[in-house]
């Protein structure tokens, strides 16, 4: 393990701004809330403004293939900054996850998709369910002699907003895992009714698709993808988490009470210092798996294990927070709050529950 500086460049911070400043003037929350009535028509501009106009899409693509050349550190700043807005957008599921899967790939498929998803003009999904953690068992279809695939995946993310899904596929003999990536028009997707509907899922069925291998030997690369998204997931959790914190704390300092602010109340003030220290915690948790991804440092595992165990709780415990001390306003329709707890529960059986990531650290850590 090598020492890490946890603390943010003024890179990062110019960064954290404009991709608030932009959400500030083009996420309202009032268009996310339409999400959920099927009116989705938020995501496809911001997320070009994101992708395209800020150049997040490549944010992890190398300078030679038309990317920022930045590192994981960035992502986890944009990302902290999604969720503080609870963004529909798909940067995990492509700019992070997709992309990472193809980092590295030799191939002339591989490298035109990379330059494609760098510049924005297109987005990936990796063909796995959410909820499968790096460590967990994959999901595969089979492909025949033609390269033609066959099965069904359940629960994806981004696969909605994607023009081509990346498809671990094994054969019928039960070869190799190879990643392939598909058309998404070629592919039949059924949309899923998803507690966060700012990620809505979707069924992916394919009935002999043609696809272009893009990585044969493609485990170590798909398991590595899922390995740096739920990394990063745990700065969208803490950014989840911070926007609770700091609108309960606003809202608690305005609603007065007998003549006093609610905030005053010694009970909420306990309630308030035990979520800021939670909070913080997070930050160093989801900031310390950022930088470990970062430097390709050995410990990743372990980080991320650390962060997911302790971030995806404690994101639910601050939308909780949020939702109780807002009182009746709190629990409306109108008011934003059940965005982020909508989100904060979706992320937690995301990429491995806190349980399972709780596991796979004491196996890592020699606890019995």
């Amino acid at each position: 393990m090598t020492d890490l500086d946890l603390l943010y460049t003024d890179i990062e911070e110019d960064l954290r701004a404009s991709v608030h400043d932009l959400l500030t003037d083009r996420c309202d929350p009032t268009a996310v809330t339409a999400l959920y009535d099927g009116d989705r028509s938020l995501v496809e501009p911001l997320w070009k403004a994101l992708a395209a106009d800020l150049g997040l899409a490549g944010l992890l693509v190398p300078e030679e293939l038309g990317g920022a050349g930045a590192s994981a550190r960035e992502a986890a700043v944009v990302l902290e900054e999604l969720g503080r807005a609870a963004a529909p957008v798909p940067f995990l599921t492509s700019a992070v996850i997709a992309t990472t899967a193809l980092l590295g790939v030799d191939t002339a498929a591989g490298s035109e998709l990379l330059a494609g998803l760098a510049a924005g003009e297109r987005t990936a999904s990796l063909a796995v369910s959410l909820a499968t953690a790096p460590f967990g068992p994959l999901p595969a279809v089979e492909v025949d002699r033609r390269g033609r695939l066959t099965g069904a995946i359940a629960s994806v993310a981004g696969a909605l907003d994607a023009d081509v899904l990346l498809v671990p596929a094994s054969t019928a003999a039960g070869g190799g895992l190879g990643l392939f990536a598909v058309d998404a028009t070629n592919a039949r997707l059924a949309p899923v009714t998803s507690l966060d509907m700012t990620r809505q899922l979707c069924d992916v069925s394919l009935d002999g698709v043609e696809g272009d291998l893009v990585v044969s030997d493609a485990e170590p690369a798909i398991r590595g993808a899922l390995e740096a998204g739920a990394a990063l997931l745990a700065s969208e959790q803490l950014g989840v988490a911070r926007w609770c914190l700091e609108e309960t704390v606003a809202y608690l300092r305005e609603r007065r009470q007998f003549g006093r602010p609610v905030g005053g109340f010694q009970a909420l003030k306990h309630r308030l210092a035990d979520l800021y220290t939670g909070v913080e915690s997070a930050a160093a948790a989801a900031r310390y798996a950022a930088a470990t991804l970062a430097a390709a440092d050995p410990d990743l595992p372990v980080a991320t294990s650390v962060a997911q165990a302790f971030c995806s709780d404690l994101a639910v415990t601050a939308a909780e927070e949020a939702v109780q001390l807002h009182g009746g306003i709190g629990m409306t329709w109108e008011y934003p709050a059940h965005l982020y707890l909508k989100r904060a529960k979706a992320d937690q059986i995301s990429l491995g529950t806190a349980g399972a990531h709780r596991s796979r650290l004491a196996a890592l850590v020699d606890l019995p």
